[in-house]
């Protein structure tokens, strides 16, 4: 049975230094098994600017076994399926341990953004362009970063818009856009099973 009281302490420890870590994690849903955390793109990296979603959801023997997470923003990365946002990381798999929390599986997700591991890869095609032709692989990053991890305010305003026309109030739409970093598809679908 996942320990709720842990996940609403790591919660908490995870979003009071938001404005330093960049670092979110909320709920989903209506629940505390179903999370979603938001990290910024490490700086100078392809993925700066950019604030990349991954899924959690908790397994019923949280915390002696890892989360499971993956990216639902879709990033161009070795270590990172291009098609399904499977994560390959030694402590979301054999090397997670009770005493690591989502904050610091988030960080180590987003350190692996800094430094790929192309020799251990989750996405063969991308690690050959890493390897090969770096300048191209930045390139594409970069470009997956503009259009899939950017938000600029005129796109929020239109989102906002967009979901009010749907029946839904302005100020629930702008708190859960924020709540899950900007996805509208994301958003839609927590203000629906609101």
């Amino acid at each position: 049975m996942v320990d709720f009281g842990r996940v609403q302490k790591e919660l908490q420890e995870c979003n009071k230094d938001i404005n330093v870590s960049g670092i979110s994690v909320n709920p989903k849903f209506d629940n505390l098994v179903n999370l979603i955390g938001t990290i910024p793109g490490p700086v100078a990296t392809p993925y700066e600017g950019g604030t990349f979603n991954i899924d959690i959801d908790l397994p019923d023997a949280y915390p002696f076994e890892p989360p499971r997470m993956k990216f639902a923003t879709k990033v161009w990365h070795p270590n990172i399926s291009s098609q399904s946002g499977a994560i390959c990381l030694d402590i979301l798999k054999d090397q997670w341990s009770p005493a690591l929390t989502l904050k610091t599986s988030l960080l180590s997700i987003q350190a692996l953004l800094s430094t790929p591991q192309p020799d251990d890869p989750q996405d063969a095609v991308v690690a050959q362009q890493y390897l090969k032709d770096y300048q191209v692989f930045a390139s594409t990053a970069r470009c997956w970063t503009e259009t899939f991890a950017k938000t600029s305010s005129l796109g929020v305003e239109e989102k906002v818009q967009k979901l009010v026309e749907m029946g839904f109030p302005e100020g629930l739409v702008r708190s859960t856009l924020e709540v899950v970093g900007g996805d509208e598809n994301l958003a839609l679908e927590k203000l629906c099973s609101g």
